[in-house]
């Protein structure tokens, strides 16, 4: 039964959670998760914020809600800013009164820790919002909504994780009307009351018992009595139907009384249905009988709670409900009448609301418009006109112009009444229809102008389809003249009337074509009558038609056509009619030309015969004759010349006859009358041409031919002079072609002169010379003499000064060979550094390959400081530990809260550690003994964290799998150990490499936004600030600070103070002690009014001033200072900067660059300025501290450079809001130095290592671990070995295998390093002393091959290029493959054997650890041949894997041993230079653990004067007393329930519990071993929470703070000062 119970709550919760669901989507209009899933989406808040934006918008506005489309919960899943909308929607329904009863928790939405309350609340929340009528009731779905088993044991799963009690739905009612102000036993009763009353059946008793006012019900009627029994009685039985299914899955203590009766709101639910039947009865019966006092009356009943019903609008209210009624009827079959429903009677009433309103504000807008037209505004008409208010077609805006002038002209027509709405409808559409065809006649397109005047309803009356382009046409052309004139609109009537022109043109071209067609039939007949008759037609409309003219006419029209035919190429063109008037106005045109011609001509023959050459000359000038070139000098020529050929024998020709004919443009005959001077184109009857008459063209061939002559004879008469030139011109030409002639002829002949010049300058040479030696022989002995003392002397004299020369620069010469030598070695070496070194140049520098004394020294020396530095490092810590450890105990000793017997046991402890350690005790019985296990053992822990060392991703992941405060442990001691602090290239290039991996890690995983780094406080950027700022990074700090820093303390004058209160009483203080009188002055004032002092913003203004000159000069030293900041720091800047860009692409460079700062600037240099006495940045004495002044100095300078770093201006302090102009210039020069401090090289390029690095150096990495580390390392990497490599082929899982398990310190140390007849105590002290025992470890890979195994390529190519360089050392050759072929000389194997034995006598001198491998000594102590021949047989190995090629004759081995020379090269560079680091180092550690040990003689030196002051005091108190109180002493823990530390004040809240279930929860605390430390443990309901430590020193730390609570357990709030108070007063008698 109990299993069945708990699946029926299962069921039941579900149904709940449908509800639920169902009521939400109802509010919100949107689908929810399915309903076993509901629970998990209601955790991210958004549904819960919409829901709140749904009841109380203004509380909650649609951008309030974060993530409102979930794209990040569904990306990323959940986020803490998600829990912003729970919180508005609780404050939501605080601000809508819903009781604070029902509220959740945020961590039950959250966390889901508590999902039925919430489930609950939305039940109650609903209900509420019903009864305020905002939204719709909740549905009871229990029972109706089918789940599958599975779904049901599954919610029953979940139920019992949250191990509460369920909530009672049914009582939701029940407790909102408790938590409500009504008088809940009088409304119970009469509620009670009422069901009893419709039990009994009567509805007169039912009608009294609702009349009750206790019942707090509406409108009861007393008419509708039965109704209310009825309707009541149904819902009643249906109730108890309902309630019947639900007893036998709800027991009787938890069934509400209301399960069966009808609660006051259902019964409200029914009176108000049977008032509103009712009322619609009214409604529908007053429609039916046509009464609009009726239908008004029962439109205004309170049970429809119509909205919106007013009198005026009655007549529409039956118009539109008979109408409604109608439409019913016709729909309904059978023609039954339907009853209007209540919303249908809201929609009716509505919608004539609306209409009636829209006529109302149609006729103002109406009259609106008429107005607007009258007052001829164009704009303000378009305004109105554009009203929607008007129910007006569209309207341009553009054409408001048209609208007023058309509309008004209407007006005008229609009288003082106005313009109806029917008439501005039509109107406006024609306009606005005219308005689109102006703006489509702007485009010019002709098509789009043809649809407008087709389609748009324009109403132009005699449209001819046919004639549609050219009315576009016309209209486009009319548009532009329009536009041209100024006219900005083509009105109707001028689009009427263009159309009307259009019509008109058309018809007349018609006719004109009829025309056209005659008269090219008439040219066809070449009857020119018939052509002048066809021209004559009055359609043709032909002008300049003149009867005589007829023949030429024709002539000119037939030579028209038959051009046309001839360029158109078809003999049936026919001539259209501007053709035809063209040729008409040129025949016309022809005959007035003629008859000029004609009379000129006849008067130059007159004038001819009278004989007058000045008469001549004029009528030849005459410009009817149109003559060319007539020059007045030629007249008495013209006059002989054309009476010449006047009387000339000419044709037979009539000496009587009247006319003379002329041939017009070469074809048409012109007949000209000399008596009556007129002329015709008709040849006349008996036509004889006259004799003696010149035409114009012989007149004016004689004209041509007189000018031609007359200026022929001026252009020689005018030329005379060039004529000369010219002819000067040619004869200088033949000249030099006369001389240019002799000179090719004597250039021909150059040989032979040369040759006669040779012979005579030979034969005068030749005599010269035997004159000459004749004397010379005459003279021999003399000669030979003298030139032999000559070259004596010269030879003597150039040697002595030559000589001299070179004693006097023999120092230069030195240097001068020395520095050629040098160079031809520099470029020797250089050579190697190219891609293919030749032979001879590497063989040069093999040398360079051995191990000289001087290296051994060098790396054993490197090797002590290394250990030296590492121990002393650690050392360091610890005593600083110890020390820090003594402050606080000396604090809660000077504060009573403990004794000075802690103290000086404590002081004890730190001087006997020391002495307790036990070194040598894990070398000689641990894990260094000399038993083949334990030596196992130490290789495998020797692979482990060589593997560990050089993978960098294992420790990455491992850190973070951590909780912090461990990570934080295990990274101060093992990580750095497990790399040596950095102490040579090597480890700090793997410990960078480290530091890339976790901070890459951490940023893709921990970090979501980009502000996280700087409000967060990331693992791996605290580790990276740590290290450098510790011993490694102590120098660089000091360098960079302690300059200025000192200054800054050093300046006694220097004031930075800059808050004006403070500023003000020190002003006040230094009046009253200057005065010795009490100021008036109040001393609490507000910074507002201390500024109003004059002195005040004076002394600010100085403060400002210096406050600025200090930030400067350390902002000056931090940016010069660049190159001093450890490059360790400057990568994993650029690493941080590089990932966040990678992660957040969209970030700009300014958000970079203030991640940056906050690293480079606040978290590494900031508390350096703050604190220099805690970073050693200044040297302080033991228990000297730093002024508070000095203090505010530096804290101001530091918070300059903090808000300059991250560009963060001064918002809140008035005072500091002048400073935010400075803010912004330093931030410039801090963003181009943290620019320029992530411009470094990456780690390979900077400590050159790459693969190779550990095979070839002389000594293998050593670390120096405690036995407790190397536990606790073990132990972790088992721990989480699956996050670390879940791979189980990882290396890891193979190392961690062959160690086993876990062991504890005795197995590590050996037996024989405890005493066994030591107590348990004692050998617990003793075993925790031993666990921080330092053994070192030589780290190796177990996963490379055995030396000897050829088959590792790498291994075999190391030794093959040994082998190579001791051959090539001895052996010439061009070529390896030479050398190899070439058999060794007797004296190279002398010498080889003479390097081979120096080499064994230095490796047997060698150290342990440094000594070369004896499988590697065994090849290097082969004879010469037998190198060689091993060397071949490895480089055919080589060969067939595929790593060398004998093409090349193997120079890929020669270019990796060039590579090997140019490594050692750069490792012995580097060892100088860690040595010089290691020293200083060093000095710089032993400097601080002197400034630790006067710390502690300091120390010593306080606890010795305390105890002999307690000596004194002891001296005077009795034994008894002292014995109370070493009982006083002995402490034991507290227990208190969470009700108990609630009522003292101590316990505030705890998230998820009431305060009446405190009392579950309990507390114990406990004090530890160390003193000041607490052990807090807690069990919430019964179930044990980890254990917390309390640090007494901490909370101490939060009360200086301020911080009056603090979180325990992530669930309890707790009063810190109180619990300080009660931690006093129990555990230290305060």
């Amino acid at each position: 039964m109990d299993e069945r119970r708990r699946q029926n709550i299962a069921y039941e919760y579900l149904c709940h959670l449908e509800e639920a669901k169902r009521w939400m989507e109802a509010c919100l209009e949107e689908d929810l998760p399915p309903t076993t899933e509901l629970e998990e989406g209601l955790r991210n808040g958004v549904y819960l914020g919409k829901l709140a934006t749904f009841f109380a918008p203004k509380m909650v506005s649609q951008k309030k809600i974060y993530d409102r489309d979930q794209t990040r919960y569904k990306s990323t899943g959940l986020h803490f800013r998600h829990t912003d909308n729970t919180v508005h929607w609780l404050r939501a329904m605080e601000s809508i009164g819903l009781p604070k009863i029902f509220y959740p928790e945020t961590t039950d939405v959250y966390d889901r820790k508590n999902m039925p309350k919430v489930v609950f609340c939305i039940h109650a929340l609903s209900l509420y919002l019903y009864k305020l009528g905002i939204a719709p009731q909740i549905q009871d779905l229990l029972g109706k909504v089918p789940f599958t088993e599975e779904e049901i044991s599954n919610m029953r799963s979940e139920l019992e994780k949250y191990g509460i009690q369920m909530p009672v739905f049914s009582k939701i009612g029940g407790l909102l009307a408790n938590e409500l102000s009504v008088d809940e036993a009088a409304l119970h009763a009469a509620v009670i009351a009422i069901n009893e009353a419709v039990d009994k059946g009567q509805a007169s008793g039912t009608l009294a018992a609702l009349m009750n006012p206790n019942a707090m019900l509406k409108h009861p009627q007393e008419a509708l009595a039965q109704d209310y029994q009825d309707t009541l009685s149904r819902a009643k039985a249906h109730k108890e139907h309902q309630s019947s299914g639900r007893r036998s899955s709800v027991s009787t203590v938890e069934r509400d009384v209301y399960e069966e009766l009808l609660t006051q709101q259902e019964i409200q639910g029914c009176t108000d249905l049977v008032n509103v039947q009712a009322a619609v009865r009214d409604v529908n019966q007053a429609v039916s009988a046509q009464d609009e006092a009726s239908l008004l009356a029962g439109l205004r009943l309170p049970a429809l709670a119509l909205l919106g019903v007013q009198d005026a609008n009655s007549h529409w209210y039956m118009e539109h409900f008979s109408n409604y009624s109608q439409l019913l009827l016709c729909l309904q079959e059978g023609g039954q009448v339907m009853m209007l429903e209540r919303e249908e009677i809201q929609r009716v009433v509505s919608s004539c609301n609306d209409f009636a309103e829209a006529e109302k504000r149609k006729l103002e807008a109406i009259e609106a418009i008429n107005v607007a037209i009258r007052l001829g505004d164009a704009e303000h008409t378009v305004e109105e006109l554009l009203k929607p208010e008007a129910q007006l077609t569209i309207v341009y805006q553009t054409a408001a112009n048209l609208y007023q002038a058309e509309l008004f002209s209407l007006q005008l027509q229609g009288g003082r009444s106005g313009l109806s709405h029917e008439e501005l409808s039509v109107a406006v559409e024609m306009l606005s229809a005219v308005a689109v065809l102006n703006e489509v006649l702007d485009t010019k397109d002709p098509q789009a102008v043809t649809e407008q005047l087709t389609d748009s309803p324009l109403g132009f009356s005699n449209i001819d389809q046919d004639n549609l382009n050219r009315y576009a046409d016309t209209l486009i052309s009319l548009r532009a003249d329009a536009l041209g004139e100024g006219k900005e609109f083509l009105t109707w009537n001028d689009v009427q009337k263009c159309v009307d022109t259009v019509n008109v043109q058309v018809h007349e071209e018609h006719e004109r074509i009829i025309a056209i067609a005659e008269i090219n039939e008439a040219l066809n007949s070449g009857d020119y009558e018939m052509t002048l008759v066809a021209l004559l037609l009055p359609t043709a409309k032909l002008t300049g038609v003149n009867l005589p003219t007829a023949k030429h006419y024709h002539d000119v029209l037939q030579d028209s056509k038959k051009l046309l035919c001839q360029n158109s190429g078809d003999e049936s063109a026919v001539l259209w009619l501007d053709q035809i008037q063209e040729a008409i106005q040129a025949a016309n045109q022809d005959e007035e030309e003629a008859l000029v011609l004609a009379s000129a001509v006849a008067e130059i023959n007159r004038t001819v015969d009278q004989g007058v050459p000045e008469d001549t000359l004029q009528a030849l000038q005459a410009p009817g004759a149109a003559l060319r070139g007539v020059l007045p000098e030629c007249a008495d020529a013209y006059q002989t010349e054309l009476a010449q050929a006047q009387t000339d024998p000419a044709d037979t020709g009539s000496s009587d006859g009247v006319w003379i004919r002329h041939c017009v443009k070469d074809s048409y005959d012109y007949y000209y009358n000399l008596d009556s001077g007129e002329g015709t184109w008709l040849e006349p009857e008996g036509f004889q041409q006259r004799d003696g008459q010149l035409s114009k063209e012989e007149i004016q061939t004689v004209v041509n031919s007189v000018t031609s002559e007359f200026n022929r004879e001026q252009l020689w008469l005018a030329n005379e002079s060039l004529v000369t030139l010219l002819q000067a011109r040619v004869r200088g030409y033949l000249v030099r072609r006369a001389h240019t002639q002799r000179m090719e002829y004597l250039r021909q002949q150059e040989p032979h002169i040369v040759r006669l010049q040779a012979c005579l300058k030979g034969y005068k040479q030749r005599k010269l010379y035997k004159d000459r030696l004749a004397v010379l022989q005459g003279n021999v002995g003399s000669v030979v003499k003298l030139q032999s003392i000559v070259k004596m002397w010269k030879a003597r004299s150039k040697y002595t000064q030559r000589l001299q020369y070179f004693r006097e620069h023999e120092k230069e010469i030195v240097k001068i060979q020395a520095f050629l030598k040098a160079n031809k070695a520099r470029e020797d070496y250089r050579t190697l550094s190219e891609s293919d070194p030749p032979l001879s140049v590497v063989r040069k520098f093999v040398h360079l390959m051995e191990q000289s004394s001087l290296d051994l020294q060098e790396e054993q020396e490197v090797t002590r400081l290394r250990e030296e530095v590492v121990t002393k490092i650690r050392s360091n810590q610890q005593m600083e530990k110890d020390l820090n450890l003594m402050d606080i105990k000396i604090g809660l000793l000077v504060k009573n809260r403990i004794t000075l017997q802690d103290v000086v046991s404590h002081s004890k402890k730190m001087k006997n550690k020391k002495s307790n350690e036990e070194p040598d005790a894990a070398d000689r019985y641990g894990i260094k003994g000399l038993s083949k296990d334990k030596r196992r053992k130490l290789e495998a822990y020797q692979h482990l964290f060589y593997l560990l060392q050089t993978n960098p991703s294992y420790l990455a992941k491992l850190i973070f799998q951590m909780p912090q405060n461990k990570s934080t442990k295990f990274m101060d001691t093992v990580i750095f150990t497990l790399y040596n602090y950095a102490s040579n290239q090597r480890e700090e290039y793997l410990l960078l490499k480290l530091f890339k991996t976790a901070l890459e890690e951490e940023i893709n995983s921990k970090v979501d936004q980009i502000q996280d780094i700087v409000t967060g406080n990331p693992t791996v950027i605290k580790m990276v600030v740590s290290f450098n700022r510790g011993a490694r990074g102590h120098n660089t700090l000091r360098q960079l600070l302690a300059p200025v820093v000192k200054d800054i303390i050093e300046d006694k004058n220097l004031g930075t103070n800059t808050n004006p209160v403070d500023v003000y009483k020190a002003w006040v203080n230094q009046l009253e002690t200057a005065t010795g009188e009490a100021s008036k002055l109040p001393y609490e004032v507000t910074p507002e009014q201390a500024m109003a002092h004059e002195e005040v913003r004076s002394r600010l203004e100085a403060s400002s001033q210096a406050l600025r000159a200090a930030t400067d000069k350390v902002l000056a030293s931090i940016v010069s200072s660049l190159d001093n900041i450890p490059y360790g720091m400057r990568y994993i800047a650029k690493v941080l900067k590089n990932s966040l860009h990678a992660k957040f692409p969209d970030a700009t460079e300014d958000e970079l660059l203030k991640i940056v700062g906050n690293l480079l600037y606040y978290r590494y240099m900031n508390p350096a300025i703050v604190a220099p006495d805690g970073f050693d940045i200044i040297d302080m004495s033991a228990g000297g501290q730093l002024h508070s002044d000095q203090r505010r100095n530096l804290g101001s300078v530091a918070k300059m450079l903090q808000h300059a770093a991250a560009n963060k201006l001064f918002e809140g302090e008035t005072h500091m809001t002048p400073m935010n102009n400075y803010i912004s210039q330093t931030y410039q020069r801090f963003r181009q130095f943290f620019q320029a401090a992530c411009d470094v090289p990456e780690p390979e390029e900077k400590f050159n290592v790459d693969e190779y690095s550990d095979m070839v150096t002389l000594s293998k990495p050593i670390i120096y671990i405690s036995i407790e580390e190397i536990i606790n390392t073990h132990s972790l990497l088992l721990e989480h070995l699956g996050a670390i490599a879940p791979d189980r082929s990882d290396l890891l899982h193979e190392l961690l295998q062959d160690l086993g398990e876990v062991p504890d310190v005795e197995a590590l140390l050996g037996e024989g390093a405890l005493d066994s007849n030591e107590s348990k105590t004692n050998r617990e002290t003793t075993l925790s002393q031993l666990a921080k025992t330092e053994i070192s470890l030589t780290l190796t890979s177990k996963f490379e091959l055995l030396e000897g195994d050829d088959k590792d390529l790498k291994s075999l190519m190391t030794k093959t290029k040994k082998l190579i360089v001791d051959v090539i050392r001895i052996q010439p050759g061009e070529t390896l493959t030479q050398t190899l072929e070439t058999p060794a000389a007797a004296a190279q194997e002398s010498e080889h054997a003479q390097i081979v034995e120096r080499r064994a006598v230095q490796d047997a001198q060698t150290p342990e650890g440094l000594k070369t491998n004896q499988m590697v000594l065994e090849d290097a102590q082969l004879p010469l041949e037998q190198k060689k021949r091993k060397i071949l047989r490895n480089l055919r190995t080589l060969e067939q894997a595929g790593c060398i090629a004998e093409g090349n004759k193997y120079q890929d081995l020669i270019n990796e041993i060039s590579k090997d020379i140019r490594y050692q090269r750069r490792y012995r560079q580097r060892r100088k230079a860690e040595l010089v680091k290691l020293q200083q180092t060093l000095t710089a550690l032993n400097s601080k653990a002197d400034f630790y040990q006067d710390q502690t003689n300091y120390y010593d030196t306080y606890i010795k004067t305390c105890l002999d002051n307690l000596n004194r005091k002891n001296s005077r108190r009795s034994i008894k007393g002292e014995e109370k109180g070493s009982k006083k002493l002995k402490q034991q823990s507290l227990k208190y329930t969470g009700a108990r530390l609630h009522e003292k004040g101590v316990v505030l809240e705890i998230e998820g519990l009431q305060a009446n279930q405190f009392k579950n929860v309990m507390f114990e605390i406990a004090p530890s071993e160390e003193v000041g430390d607490f052990e807090v443990k807690a069990k919430f309901m019964g179930v044990e929470m980890e254990k917390v430590q309390l640090h007494f020193q901490d909370l101490l730390q939060l009360q200086y703070d301020g911080v009056a609570v603090m979180k325990m357990f992530d669930k309890a709030k707790v009063n810190v000062n109180l619990l300080v108070f009660l931690l006093n007063k129990k555990f230290y008698g305060k």
